[in-house]
């Protein structure tokens, strides 16, 4: 398969491909599903090579992506109407889709907070390729399985739960199985070998899945490459109120809102006004990272601070504390995957942190597990002493993630 080309080192977030040119598909009709982009591989390249992603030398797939509607479950138990996409490489050779079948990626995304960022939404409104699909299919190889989450998609209706493990896991595995199924109606044959993957909180949401996945023991899961995740949740959430300043106080405001959300908690206990009574406009889906950093503080805690300082001291003294023992049951470090996994993380992250993936490694490794280790991605990517931060890193770790699957598939089935 077609290496993922190196220049992509220059890309510093998940790309969205706009090209005024590309029309929506039409006519088509697909039992289950709605196609929302279908690229050929020509076209594809001509739009990669403009970009200077591709060269003339660099194998590039086409792009069909399929919206496809489900249910899943969340954090209460309750059915939800959730979407996801499935991204299907187009103009591979015949032995690969017709005799040997395609390899699967589960990839959970970031952070978002406005609806118009979801995989759906975005390859709805543009026809267009967009995001980690573009390596992942397009030029990987891979079929590419994009959640939209609760809260996101056909479910914006309903608060999204933030690095909550339950529902996301429920979100991720869940759409797994409908994509298979979707898959065998739809001719598109599958080899049966899946990938797990996802970046921040789609890194905690893949290490959630791959832990569900492997309690229920219903799919098999070749390798997982969770990056740069908050794995050590309770860990994560102690450094954090530790510190006097908020890298980015929306992360931690959407926590405390999905939080109180899901355990039932009032919002005004845990954040101080005037900032509790906006929480819930901030976090309806219609605003972007900065426009909610804007309306926040960057102060952790105090009379002036966002988190309320006798919320804060009850966590760290209270063993009881609701969100502490919440904190706990939403860890995803302290378990014994049989699956490998590499945590990919860049070591200049100071949103979450390196040391909280060498953390991971550790207490799994204690815990008895035998085949994990960390992978960091300005090393792997040779860029010598250079540091990359949290959203520049985004696009480096996928590439590395790609790079991964694509040497373990070629070992194991044989493209």
């Amino acid at each position: 398969m077609g290496k993922v080309k190196s220049v992509l080192l220059a890309v510093t977030t998940l790309f969205f491909i706009g090209c005024g040119d590309l029309n929506k598909p039409v006519g088509e009709h697909v039992e289950g599903a709605e196609v929302l982009v279908d690229i050929n591989s020509a076209t594809m390249k001509g739009i990669l090579k403009k970009l200077k992603l591709a060269d003339n030398n660099t194998t590039v797939y086409g792009y069909k992506a399929y919206k496809i509607p489900y249910v899943t479950t969340d954090e209460e138990g309750n059915s939800v109407k959730a979407s996801g996409l499935m991204v299907v490489p187009v103009g591979m050779p015949a032995v690969v889709s017709e005799q040997i079948g395609y390899s699967m990626v589960s990839d959970d995304h970031g952070t978002i907070f406005t609806n118009s960022e979801t995989s759906t939404v975005v390859a709805e409104d543009s026809y267009a390729p967009a995001g980690s699909s573009v390596l992942l299919t397009s030029l990987g190889g891979f079929v590419t399985l994009q959640p939209d989450y609760i809260g996101f998609g056909d479910s914006n209706d309903h608060y999204h739960p933030f690095v909550l493990k339950r529902s996301l896991a429920n979100a991720t595995v869940d759409f797994i199985e409908v994509a298979k199924t979707f898959a065998l109606k739809q001719n598109i044959k599958l080899n049966g070998q899946l990938f797990l993957t996802g970046y921040s909180e789609g890194g905690y949401a893949a290490m959630a899945t791959l832990q569900k996945i492997e309690s229920e023991g219903k799919i098999q899961v070749a390798l997982a490459a969770p990056m740069s995740g908050p794995y050590a949740f309770e860990a994560m959430a102690m450094g954090v109120l530790s510190e006097p300043k908020l890298t980015v106080p929306s992360f931690m405001a959407n926590i405390a809102y999905a939080y109180a959300k899901a355990y039932d908690e009032d919002i005004s206990n845990i954040i101080n006004e005037p900032y509790a009574s906006k929480l819930e406009t901030l976090m309806d889906g219609s605003k972007v990272r900065k426009e909610i950093d804007a309306e926040l503080t960057t102060i952790t805690t105090g009379e002036s601070g966002l988190f309320n300082p006798v919320f804060v001291h009850d966590f760290f003294t209270n063993p009881d504390n609701w969100f502490k023992k919440a904190a706990q049951e939403n860890n995803v470090h302290n378990w014994v995957p049989q699956t490998p996994v590499r945590l990919v993380h860049c070591k200049g992250d100071s949103v979450i942190p390196y040391k909280i993936s060498e953390f991971t490694e550790g207490t799994m490794k204690q815990m008895g597990a035998l085949n994990i280790a960390v992978v960091p991605v300005e090393q792997t990517l040779g860029l010598g002493d250079a540091l990359v931060d949290h959203a520049a890193c985004g696009m480096m770790a996928y590439q590395v993630a790609t790079g991964m699957f694509a040497k373990t598939r070629k070992a194991t089935v044989g493209y």
